[in-house]
């Protein structure tokens, strides 16, 4: 079992020590430095499993997320107000450090959506979508270019600030809708998604994100497609890790794991038809599927086809 005697996890311990100790999470020179020390630490591939740390470290764990979230929450706040203060706003994105990071995930995500739907959606739900809502905003511009985006987070000022991103667009100001609703208290309404987008941050724990997936499969409609964002080795220091197992009521179709800059993990599902002894009261559970589902071994990124990744095709797995 890894302890807080590996050093990869004394070097995250370290660090976690340090920002826990900030006065502020704002964007700053050395909450930045720090951020940036932790997320090159947590990048290269490793042995360790998150799920297997002793209690110490996984208390720790929890907090960095956390921490994490928030610092996130700030730096998106930061960068939207500086976005929005130009007449394009869209045109300035890349001010934004990350910027190519998103682009490169929402790239990503539309390839694996396209490979398992044969559709364009329709309209699109993004859970979680926050004050600089980047993916929304790749997709809708570049990917898909008819679809309507639904965007949904509990914070109002989220809501307003997004909105003057998008506002002088001619094009997603038709297409992009913003709610400031908790997920847990859309009920029929989820059902007129093809696709419900979930962010990495939504649920900052196992318990909080099995509710929030339980929630979906029950008024998702059936066949629609689920995306969530999850992490891989050290990466699960700064974000949850969602365990397929969990997703009770969909159909795991591929597992995605970027080894490059690209921090999130994708995976895809899809909300499993209704028998007709089932209703939304009562879901349908989870596929038996084969174990070997779940092993993910490492690829040699050079001779994979999507750059810099891995990826475990369920559906290639069963055919």
């Amino acid at each position: 079992m890894v302890c807080e005697k590996d050093p990869l996890v004394q070097k995250i311990t370290d660090l976690y020590d340090q920002i826990s100790t900030l006065d502020s999470l704002k964007p700053s020179k050395d909450v930045n430095m720090l951020f940036t020390q932790l997320v090159l630490t947590c990048m290269p591939p490793t042995h360790i499993d998150v799920t297997k740390l002793c209690k110490k470290v996984q208390q720790m764990r929890s907090k960095l997320i956390r921490i994490c979230g928030e610092a996130e929450g700030l730096l998106e706040t930061h960068f939207s107000t500086i976005v929005a203060s130009y007449d394009n706003p869209l045109h300035h994105l890349n001010i934004f450090p990350y910027y190519t990071n998103y682009l490169k995930l929402s790239q990503l995500e539309f390839n694996i959506l396209t490979k398992h739907c044969s559709n364009v959606p329709n309209k699109v739900a993004f859970v979680g979508s926050g004050p600089l809502p980047l993916t929304s905003i790749v997709l809708a511009s570049f990917h898909l270019k008819t679809t309507s985006f639904h965007n949904y987070d509990i914070d109002p000022s989220a809501k307003s600030k997004a909105l003057r991103l998008v506002s002088s667009d001619p094009d997603l100001s038709r297409r992009m809708f913003f709610h400031t609703t908790d997920i847990m208290d859309v009920t029929n309404g989820l059902k007129e998604y093809d696709v419900v987008f979930l962010a990495a941050l939504v649920g900052m724990d196992k318990g909080e994100k099995v509710r929030v997936v339980e929630h979906l499969a029950k008024y998702m409609n059936p066949g629609a497609v689920l995306m969530l964002r999850s992490a891989h080795g050290a990466r699960g220091f700064l974000y949850p890790v969602v365990d397929p197992c969990d997703l009770r009521g969909f159909q795991v179709l591929s597992i995605v794991h970027p080894t490059d800059e690209v921090i999130n993990s994708v995976i895809i599902a899809r909300k499993f038809p209704m028998p007709k002894h089932c209703s939304a009261e009562h879901p349908v559970g989870p596929m038996k599927l084969p174990n070997k589902c779940f092993d993910i071994d490492m690829l040699n990124p050079l001779l994979n086809h999507v750059n810099l990744m891995e990826e475990l095709d369920i559906e290639d797995q069963l055919s």
